[in-house]
């Protein structure tokens, strides 16, 4: 999911329920829950402690230099991962968490800015010890990464305000509309399956349309060029309380409909860093902090109990 920073007013209802945006006028500081959130590059953000347990069980390699580089998508997408006002630091609830998670580990948090196709190769090069950037769990990642789980994955369907389609709910919903979705991406693979589907029912094929960012998929909405979006829930609902002009047609669990989506911290599989964030995870969780910068994006109800290691993903396409 890729957006640029907005700068509104967002209510609190509409970003608990979903998220993202385009870019828009200056005006007032987003407010979730009553209080406004801080758009500026210093965050004062939610710190926790460094648990030395736990600390102890970062793979040495990673713990040299004192740092826990973490790749984040530098294009943004509100309330997830986006440019603070000085347009370079990355905030959000993305960014948070990454704190929480390396004050645990005893580590310096080191952002890298990069395009959410190459965090997975960053990822895998070792450019990046870890990714926290709305990563849903799948069974194909899982050969190649290890996860470690801290938020549910809703994904949401856009459609303009004037537009006749009421819900999209299953596959035969979207037989013959021109579709927008996000390259590489797990709604992707869901929106693929729902085609084939309806290919195999006899029912008319999907036109998928690919853009880089998602201004343009919003521009695309407007004009007519697609009908409906699929993307991240939060991102869509930050852009509707930014705009107006659209609606959520429908919402999906980001694994499909038989298993429930989970986001993760995602590392180079067998590195050995995945099972000191969970623990990390675990930590916050249980000690608040995870609840309070969730609180502070209007995301609780994204909330999980507990953090996993490589739980059940997506399930695997089909030939």
């Amino acid at each position: 999911m890729r957006a640029t920073l907005a700068r509104v007013v967002l209510p609190a209802l509409l970003l608990v329920a979903a998220c993202g945006a385009a870019p828009t006028a200056e005006t007032a500081a987003p407010t979730v829950s009553g209080k406004k959130v801080n758009l500026d590059p210093d965050q004062r953000r939610i710190r926790a402690k460094k648990v030395a347990a736990i600390a102890a069980e970062v793979p040495p390699a990673v713990a040299a230099d004192g740092r826990l580089t973490v790749g984040f998508d530098g294009e943004g997408s509100p309330p997830l991962v986006f440019p603070a006002t000085d347009e370079t630091t990355l905030i959000g609830v993305e960014t948070d968490l990454a704190q929480l998670v390396a004050d645990v580990l005893g580590l310096e948090l080191a952002p890298v800015p990069s395009s959410w196709e190459n965090l997975f190769l960053a990822t895998r090069s070792g450019k990046v010890e870890a990714v926290f950037n709305n990563v849903t769990v799948t069974e194909e990642r899982k050969d190649v990464y290890d996860f470690a789980t801290y938020r549910v994955d809703q994904l949401g369907w856009q459609v303009p305000n004037t537009s006749p389609i009421k819900t999209i709910t299953r596959p035969a919903d979207i037989a013959g509309l021109r579709v927008s979705v996000g390259s590489g991406t797990n709604q992707e693979k869901i929106l693929l399956d729902w085609d084939r589907q309806n290919r195999a029912a006899g029912l008319k094929p999907v036109e998928i349309q690919y853009y880089q960012k998602y201004g343009d998929v919003l521009l695309a909405l407007k004009s007519g060029r697609v009908q409906a979006f699929f993307g991240p829930n939060p991102s869509i609902a930050y852009n509707i309380a930014v705009s107006g002009d659209s609606r959520i047609a429908g919402t999906f669990s980001g694994a499909g409909p038989d298993l429930e989506g989970l986001i993760a911290a995602m590392t180079k599989k067998g590195n050995g860093l995945a099972a000191p964030i969970q623990e990390a995870l675990t930590a916050v969780i249980a000690d608040g902090t995870y609840r309070q910068v969730l609180d502070r994006w209007g995301l609780a109800t994204e909330a999980v109990p507990k953090s996993l290691l490589n739980p059940p993903g997506l399930p695997r396409q089909a030939p």
